[in-house]
């Protein structure tokens, strides 16, 4: 069952009120008033006013709401991803013919026939009872319709018009209060972040002076690959410390990073047990990212991708195109538990959870099983 809270609730009923007060308002509007006068021998006997509610006003309040929410809901949010603002200005004016042509074409052009009849004298006649006796006589009226159709037009137009703007504000101001939440909750994961990185982490100059020394050692007993794999993880190191501080990195360092952690992670096993294909572009200048966003997905392949004693393939991919970043990560699965949250890890939802805060309505992460193999597809738009 879905649970609403209580500010959702609130709004709720603002909403509901709101349009009771439209549809009064739009009764108002469109009503007829008609005054009736009775007169017997040349003296006014009985004045009557009428006032008729349009039966119209309900089915017009529907095309309202339509421009309402067809704006909040839909036009407006495609109107923000549009590169060219006259496109979505475009859009929006669009909509609001749409729903103010389909109105009048529909409800408001009939109003004609339900405005009060033309002013003029008109006859008829009454059965007075008294005395036991019954007369009739002949009473002259005067019927005069205070509301016109032109009127009653120009009226329906400035209340769509109302709408619209209201829309307009009602959108931004949701919109602005969604950013700054979303900003703060962001803020608030970072800061978390680093204390929990503070925590755990080592005096930096100490870890470094440490892996240099040993560096130098492995240097000196010949042993290349270990210390190449030295000097790979100070430089990861130092970036995870240093430069993933930032708001967003230049891809070139996020691909050399990936490009470390693959032969830190490929030391552990032999040559015919793991097989990394990694294609990425030769040009990224000007593309940034994010930092540390694709390592989870690659860790997870090693750590559920890989076994001793099988040969293993992952399939790592990144291209840019038209503003658009499309990581593509894919391991067999050796029937082993999919990515969860750890200690030692960020988990998927802590992942899924960031994109959301960092690049709202402007990624799309789809994760599978298909033909063996656990597939990860990551779509972000740049700016």
């Amino acid at each position: 069952m879905i649970s609403i809270k209580k500010k959702d609730w609130i709004e709720i009923l603002l909403h509901i009120a709101f349009w009771i007060g439209v549809y009064y308002t739009l009764s108002s509007l469109t009503s007829s008033t008609v005054k009736l006068q009775i007169s017997r021998d040349g003296a006014d006997v009985e004045r009557i006013q009428v006032n008729s509610i349009n039966r119209s006003s309900g089915f017009m309040l529907i095309f309202m709401g339509l421009l309402f929410y067809g704006n909040i809901l839909w036009i407006f949010k495609k109107a923000l991803r549009y590169k060219k603002m006259l496109t979505g200005i475009a859009a929006a004016i669009g909509w609001f013919i749409v729903t103010f042509s389909a109105n009048y074409f529909l409800i408001a052009s009939k109003l004609n026939t339900d405005l009060p009849l033309p002013p003029g004298p008109k006859l008829f006649s009454m059965r007075h009872k008294g005395g036991g006796a019954v007369t009739i006589v002949e009473h002259k009226t005067a019927f005069v319709a205070t509301g016109n159709w032109m009127h009653a037009q120009l009226n329906i137009l400035l209340l769509f018009l109302a709408i619209a703007m209201l829309s307009i504000a009602y959108f931004f101001l949701k919109e602005w209060a969604r950013t700054e939440l979303m900003r703060n909750q962001l803020e608030a994961v970072q800061l978390d972040t680093e204390v929990k990185f503070l925590k755990s982490q080592v005096n930096p100059h100490f870890l470094f002076n440490t892996l240099n020394n040993l560096f130098s050692m492995a240097q000196k007993k010949g042993n290349d690959d270990l210390a190449d794999g030295i000097s790979k993880l100070s430089g990861m190191m130092r970036y995870m410390i240093y430069e993933s501080n930032e708001e967003t990195v230049p891809l070139k360092k996020e691909i050399e990073y990936l490009e470390n952690c693959i032969l830190l992670n490929r030391l552990r096993y032999a040559d015919n047990e793991v097989k990394v294909l990694f294609n990425y572009p030769e040009q990224t200048e000007g593309v940034f990212v994010v930092p540390m966003l694709f390592i989870p997905f690659v860790e997870n392949a090693f750590k559920h991708g890989v076994i001793i004693g099988k040969s293993s393939e992952i399939d790592i991919s990144i291209s840019v195109i038209n503003k658009q970043l499309i990581f593509n990560c894919e391991n067999i699965i050796y029937g082993i538990k999919k990515m969860e949250d750890e200690k030692s890890g960020i988990g998927l939802e802590n992942v899924k959870r960031r994109l959301e805060l960092v690049y709202p309505g402007k990624c799309e992460l789809s994760i599978k099983n298909a033909d063996n193999k656990y597939i990860v597809n990551l779509e972000i738009i740049l700016e």
